[in-house]
Parts: C-alpha cells; structure tokens; sequence
C-alpha cells in the first residue's frame, strides 16, 4: 500500500495531523498499537479530569451547607469512580474512530518500525508484518512515565500514572513522588477522596515551573485540605518487601522513611523512540529526543517527528500545532512556526492552575523593567456567589511598551480563561487594551481586566 502520509501513533499529536493531513487531500493511514487516541485520551488528559470531577462533586456534596442547603453523608464506591472515568475515555476513543472514517483515514492496528526508503512495517496481534510505504511519514509515537533507577515500577505497589487511573481498590495512604501537572493532580484526587497523600518534590517549590508566587499559594491551599507537602526532598530508596512501602527520603534536615500502600512515581516522562528503527533509519536522536528542524523534519528527508518525542514542550495542545503545522508545510502553504513562548499550560488540580509567557522571574533575568498586577478572586463577586475564593491573577507587562509577558492564575476555572492571555499575546495586546476592553460582570473573567488595571494603578475593585 502506498500513502501520501503515514502517521505514527494516534495521540492528541498523531490524529490531529492525520485529519489536517486528510483535509488537505493526501492519501493518509494512520497506525495505533493499542487504542485510537493514545495516552491523553485512554490513559491521561481526560481520564484524569473525569476523576478530578468526580472528586470535585464528592467535595461539593461534603460542604452541601456552605451553599445552604441540608447537610448530607456522601459516600461512594471507589471502583464506580473508576468505571466513569474509564467510560468518558472509552467514549472519546471511539469518537476519534468516527472521524478516521468521516475523514477516510486508513486505521492500521499493530506495532510499527520505520524502515529506509521511507516505508514502514507493521506487525499485528497475530505476528504477521505488513510493509506499507509513504511519500512522508510522520512519527508521534508520544511518551510513557519515567522510570528512575532508584524507583523502580512495580505495577503495584510503586505505580505510574497509568495505574494510578485504574486501581481496583482506594489505597489509604499514598506518596506521590514528583509535583508537576500529573502528581498534583493525583495528589488532589486521591486526597479529596479519602487517601492520606505526601508529595514528595525535589525542587523548591511545587509545580516548578509556574511562577513563585503561584507555587507558594498552591503550597498553601493544598497543605489546607490535608496533603503533606515535602519540597527539597528526594526519594533515595524504595522497599516494597513488606505489605506497603517504605521510601527513604531524603531532606535538607536529614533522612527519614516514609511508609504508604502505594507509592505514586511522577517525576515526568520518557519518550516512546527505542525499537521503532529510528537508528537503522539514520534520524539523529539527542538527550532521548528526535531532533528536527523549524518544520519538524528529522535528519533524513521525509520523515518527520512530532509530540512528546521531540524537545518541545510535552503537551496535548502542543503536539496537536506541531502535526497541523508539519503537514501545512508539506502541502506548501504558507505557515507560520510555532511561538514556543507563547504556549498556554494548565495544572486541574483544585485550585485550578494556568499560565502562558514569562513568570515574574525569567522577565527580569530577561532585562525587563516591567509592572506587575495582581487581583485576588476573594474581591470577585461570581467568584464569591460561586464559593470558591482562593486564588488570584497575575499580570506582568513589559514597562516600556506595555507588552503582555506573563499571566498566572490560580483559582477555580482559571484553565477555560487562560486563552484569552494566550490570544491577546499572540494579537501584541497592551495592557491598557485590555483595561479598555469592557469583560462582562459577574464572571471571574472580569479578574483578568481587574489584574491589568492593578498593574498601572488603575484597579477599582482592591
């Protein structure tokens, strides 16, 4: 069988560019190893927020008389969680199905290699390999948890996050090592439901990445609800030899042990490159990723790579741009490259977690002189009517120019506003555009004006 393209894999990455690739009326096949959709649908992205939902309900119904209403007992059955967590991935997976047919795109189930002289083979359940070829193919074969020499993954009692999602009982103590997007949110999970949680973090703050003052303020609120927080601290060693484990660990004021069921390993992710022939090929691979040039073509012409695999960021939304603008470029339009600094990230832990562009930090070790502005959600009136006041907006604008360089925001719903910081970036906004652009009232949204406007001194509402 011969292609225009053959895409590898069929995560958010993957799929994306074969219906892209389709539209622009290239013969496409697609080829999946186990389900249509990949990781973020089947086993992260949104398993994971129809846990996070559950768990949310779970704490609506436990503080039903904080919003007047009589009080009442929740309880649950840990596996019917589960089970709907696993349904809402199902159903998403089989959507994916339906647009390879609407889109005419050829499914190919079974385990692909590269080979030279751009084809591919693909070895079913059975073992029998087909060789299929294609003008271009274009790898996304994603990532899975990392695996660090000292925490070695049982499956079962030192799990990643693919267990995480699926254990057949709620485990009544866990550590969650690592307190990036996926720990967090396990943590806040596990907690909200009942699991004695501590995040065990090696850096200073949690969720590293996100500014320090939205690291500090997350710290806070989920020390609140009872998760243990252990920042400067490294798990040195694992014994699952007894009924739980026992992880030794260590801390800026000495080592200590800590026992749990399970322990939850979350210390990031390990690109999906060995054994699919990318060395036999000749595509150069650094530091555990494909390298590629500005339109994601690896070092031998017509293959390309996308997603997890190469140094990018390591996000759905990301992998998605990445495959649009890889099989743009082949059908030679006019496109544009990807801004890298100007990709939105989201943390759905409760309080919520989103930022796009510099945090306060990396704008001054940048050389900018900038103003800062800052709207707490306990001074939103939807915020407060809603019950959920923790949190706040922060705004930073280059000084000179009025450029929007960082927005950070933690607070319930705060990933379904962060676009709005990523277009108004992406349109060289200023910040008294958005001061004069009127946002509607009562929504928490208006907190993003009101942010703006405490940055040049203009804030009404503090």
């Amino acid at each position: 069988m011969n292609y225009d393209i053959i895409v590898i894999g069929s995560g958010p990455g993957g799929y994306v560019t074969a219906i892209r690739a389709a539209q622009l009326g290239f013969k496409t096949a697609i080829i999946e190893k186990e389900n249509l959709g990949g990781i973020c649908l089947n086993w992260g992205c949104i398993p994971t927020k129809a846990l996070l939902k559950s768990a949310q309900v779970f704490h609506y119904i436990n503080h039903a008389e904080d919003y007047g209403l009589n009080k009442v007992e929740p309880s649950f059955e840990f596996p019917n969680v589960i089970q709907r967590s696993r349904g809402v991935a199902n159903k998403m997976s089989k959507g994916i199905e339906f647009l390879m047919k609407k889109n005419k795109i050829d499914v190919i189930l079974g385990t692909a290699k590269v080979l030279k002289d751009k084809k591919v083979s693909v070895t079913d359940k059975d073992g029998k390999v087909t060789e299929y070829a294609a003008s271009n193919i274009i790898i996304a074969t994603g990532a899975r948890s990392r695996e660090l020499p000292n925490l070695p993954q049982d499956g079962k009692k030192v799990i990643g996050y693919r267990q995480a999602l699926s254990l057949p009982e709620q485990p009544k103590s866990m550590i969650v090592v690592g307190s990036g997007a996926i720990g967090v949110e396990f943590a806040d999970f596990y907690n909200t439901m009942g699991t004695k949680v501590t995040v065990v973090e090696f850096m200073p703050n949690i969720v590293p990445v996100e500014d320090e003052d939205i690291s500090k303020h997350l710290e806070k609120s989920l020390k609140k609800t009872g998760i243990e927080i252990m920042t400067n601290a490294s798990v040195e060693s694992v014994d699952t030899s007894g009924e739980g484990v026992k992880a030794t660990v260590k801390t800026a004021t000495g080592t200590i042990t800590l026992e749990a069921d399970i322990l939850l390993s979350a210390v990031g992710i390990a690109a999906n490159i060995e054994n699919i022939g990318l060395e036999e090929v000749g595509i150069q691979i650094d530091k555990g990723r494909v390298l590629v040039n500005e339109w994601y073509e690896t070092s031998v012409p017509g293959y390309y790579a996308i997603g997890d695999i190469i140094p990018t960021q390591a996000l759905a939304h990301v992998a998605s741009a990445e495959g649009i603008t890889c099989v743009e470029k082949i059908k030679g339009l006019h496109v544009e490259k990807i801004d890298y600094g100007n990709i939105p990230g989201c943390t759905y832990c409760h309080p919520e977690v989103a930022s796009v562009g510099l945090t306060e930090k990396q704008a001054k070790e940048k050389g900018y002189e900038i103003k800062v502005g800052k709207f707490p959600l306990s001074a939103s009136g939807k915020a407060t009517a809603n019950g959920n006041t923790d949190g706040f907006i922060k705004v930073i604008f280059d000084a000179k120019y009025g450029e929007w360089l960082g927005c950070h925001m933690i607070g319930e719903g705060v990933t379904d506003m962060v676009a709005e910081a990523v277009v108004a970036r992406k349109l060289e906004t200023t910040g008294h555009e958005i001061i004069k652009s009127i946002h509607p009232h009562p929504t928490v949204s208006e907190a993003i004006m009101e942010a703006a406007a405490a940055a040049y001194g203009e804030v009404i509402h503090i």
